[in-house]
């Protein structure tokens, strides 16, 4: 099973091209209605195709509420890919207080 961390770990260790890369597995609607700004956007659909920016890094996942990000997590580490869940997403994210954009969006 994959690892899980924090929205404010997943931030830090994300924002300003941290080590790791946060990558959105919601649907494009999801994605659209509000998101991470520096996030990658790889609905769950497109797994376990990786684009080269998220090849060789380790990958937060993160989706609405924390469950596809988990199976996403669960399946990418299952191949070998360095992954983990983001507790809570999106709806943790902006519960925080964190950054997403459009501004004043409610993903």
């Amino acid at each position: 099973m994959a690892g899980r961390i924090t929205v404010q770990e997943a931030a830090e260790l994300t924002r300003d091209g941290g080590p790791a890369l946060l990558v959105d597995v919601r649907e494009t609607d999801e994605w659209q209605a509000g998101h991470v700004p520096w996030a990658l956007h790889l609905p769950l659909g497109a797994l376990p195709q990786l684009p080269p920016e998220a090849q060789g890094r380790p990958l937060l996942l993160i989706c609405r509420s924390g469950n596809r990000s988990q199976w996403a997590a669960d399946l990418l580490t299952g191949l070998g890919v360095d992954a983990v869940d983001v507790i809570g997403g999106m709806t943790e994210w902006a519960r925080a207080g964190l950054p997403v954009e459009p501004d004043g969006a409610a993903p």
